[in-house]
């Protein structure tokens, strides 16, 4: 990661963050940078936890290795069916919460069943000491604009009987994603901050779109983002070249 001077990068003192959005929103990219970024800024512990039940690409343990690699500790099932390896996982997954040293990273979809998967964990966090940040994309439909990011937002609090404690902007279009998208969410991110007394916590940025951006105009913290989570079709692309 480099370090650029007019970049302000997150600081996120709490041990347990919980990072959760719907299918498209970027969140399991976010949860593995942050991941590595606690990892380069000098946390010698780091685990991620992969909650995500649904996405059948773009999950944290398809970057296993690279973590590994980097010292991340990463809890993930070993086969092929999360549903039959979840509850064997839970005992581990909840001491993680409860007591790991250094810090821990849920990635956790928004669907039903990753918000009941969280809820069932629930009891094993220390109020005081978690952060769960909600990931905005502008670009997809439950929260393209207030109202639904709102709604989006309540769904999952109820689901997961935890409480919000920030949001984070993510708006993008992929490998299109410019500077307009990036600016769309962050308004609609600040907007949704404003009305539900959330703090904007970070927003994250393709590290070839943040070199081609003012960043003077995002008044909080930004993550670089590089890409881990790579479709099938692009890691057998990745693996030729």
């Amino acid at each position: 990661m480099v370090n650029r001077p007019d970049v302000r990068y997150p600081v996120i003192s709490k041990r347990v963050v919980a990072i959760v959005g719907g299918f498209g929103s970027g969140k399991t990219e976010i949860s593995v940078n942050l991941a590595k970024y606690f990892v380069f800024t000098g946390h010698s512990r780091v685990t991620i936890i992969d909650l995500d039940l649904v996405n059948p690409y773009f999950r944290s343990r398809e970057a296993k290795a690279e973590m590994e690699a980097l010292g991340i500790r990463a809890v993930v099932p070993e086969g092929g069916n999360f549903y039959a390896d979840l509850p064997i996982l839970l005992p581990e997954i909840k001491g993680a919460i409860e007591k790991s040293e250094g810090k821990v990273i849920l990635d956790v979809g928004g669907d039903a069943q990753g918000t009941r998967a969280l809820g069932s964990l629930s009891e094993a966090f220390n109020r005081q000491d978690y952060e769960m940040l909600m990931v905005l994309n502008s670009r997809r439909p439950q929260t393209a604009d207030v109202g639904r990011s709102i709604q989006t937002i309540e769904r999952i609090e109820q689901s997961a009987r935890l409480r919000f404690t920030g949001l984070v902007s993510n708006s993008h279009m992929i490998e299109e994603t410019d500077p307009d998208v990036l600016n769309e969410g962050y308004e609609l991110s600040r907007e949704v901050s404003r009305k539900r007394g959330l703090p904007l916590v970070f927003i994250s940025v393709k590290s070839d779109v943040l070199s081609r951006i003012d960043t003077a105009i995002f008044d909080c913290p930004i993550l670089p983002l590089t890409r881990s989570m790579l479709k099938p079709w692009e890691q057998n692309k990745s693996t030729e070249s």
